[in-house]
């Protein structure tokens, strides 16, 4: 089922005729409040208010096709970053290289995320870079390196399921880095990424551990782990109590509309929790690789399908 809706993620045909029905729009809508800034905004500002939790916030959208498109994104978060600001939120930016323009060369991912990251800035505020298609991690890991040279505010994305990324987090240390570590969600061949779930969340248990050691914290290193498992959850919260970790030394970091128990428990307890907010018109890929990492919330759009 997985290898299924990763397939359909990237199959163009799809990503222009499912949007178009309503049995699927309504689905989405229980992981991504709108397609606006406005309305993730809001749903923000209801998460912080209501409950205590911050949030990030991304514009979905990948491969950007022209220089012109990938100015016009740029455009739309160094606005973000100023509409986030005048509200008084706790809200985060998250971006991709490639809806920068990183398919277009690296100088223009550099020069927009560049934008982007002193816009944030200004404001006091983080920005964080997602990782794609493992042919993108070495430009990313450069793209981080350059940036976070200038800009101690900013983050990247590390992908558990990868073979290599033990290594990366090793050469990023240095950098006393922020880093959102996630379990992978991108289709990639058994001799790049581990194929079984068992060593995927074991993978993810070791470089969270290690994030979370003497050394990381020495340097300086924020850990975002990005998960929903509430097995492993658990099990890094005991590591992180035996091992002298308090709750302010690293937040779980979990998608809109998913395990909102889970959310309310670890703002109840006082623990680091925030919650990524994604909006915007391109919004069928992403959320077909949301179902690709848990098959089971299929039965959402089952569910909206016979709703009416």
């Amino acid at each position: 089922m997985r290898s299924i809706l990763l397939w359909v993620s990237e199959n163009k045909w799809c990503s222009a005729t499912f949007p178009r029905y309503g049995f699927v729009k309504r689905a989405v809508r229980h992981f991504m409040p709108g397609e606006t800034l406005d309305e993730a905004l809001d749903a923000g500002k209801h998460l912080e208010e209501g409950m205590g939790i911050p949030t990030l916030i991304t514009f979905l959208g990948e491969n950007v096709a022209d220089q012109a498109e990938a100015k016009a994104v740029t455009d739309h978060y160094v606005s973000a970053a100023g509409n986030v600001a005048s509200r008084g939120l706790d809200a985060e930016l998250s971006v991709k290289p490639t809806h920068l323009g990183l398919d277009l060369g690296f100088s223009v991912a550099e020069k927009n995320l560049r934008r982007i990251t002193e816009a944030a800035e200004e404001h006091g505020n983080w920005v964080w870079m997602d990782m794609e298609y493992s042919r993108y991690v070495d430009p990313t890991l450069e793209l981080y390196r350059a940036i976070r040279a200038d800009h101690a505010h900013f983050g990247i994305c590390l992908q558990s399921y990868l073979y290599r990324t033990a290594a990366d987090l090793e050469s990023l240390m240095p950098l006393g880095p922020a880093i959102r570590l996630v379990k992978g969600a991108y289709a990639e061949p058994a001799d790049i990424a581990f194929p079984d779930k068992a060593d995927v969340d074991q993978a993810f248990f070791d470089l969270a551990t290690r994030m979370l050691g003497t050394n990381a914290r020495e340097a300086g290193l924020r850990a975002g782990l990005a998960t929903h498992d509430t097995a492993l959850i658990r099990r890094i919260e005991e590591w992180a109590a035996a091992n002298g970790v308090g709750p302010e030394g690293y937040e779980i970091q979990m998608l809109y509309g998913i395990s909102g128990a889970e959310q309310r428990r670890l703002a109840r307890e006082g623990r680091g929790i925030r919650v990524l907010i994604s909006y915007g018109a391109h919004w069928f890929p992403w959320y077909v690789r949301r179902l690709a990492e848990r098959p089971a919330n299929l039965g959402f759009v089952l569910r909206s399908v016979f709703s009416r």
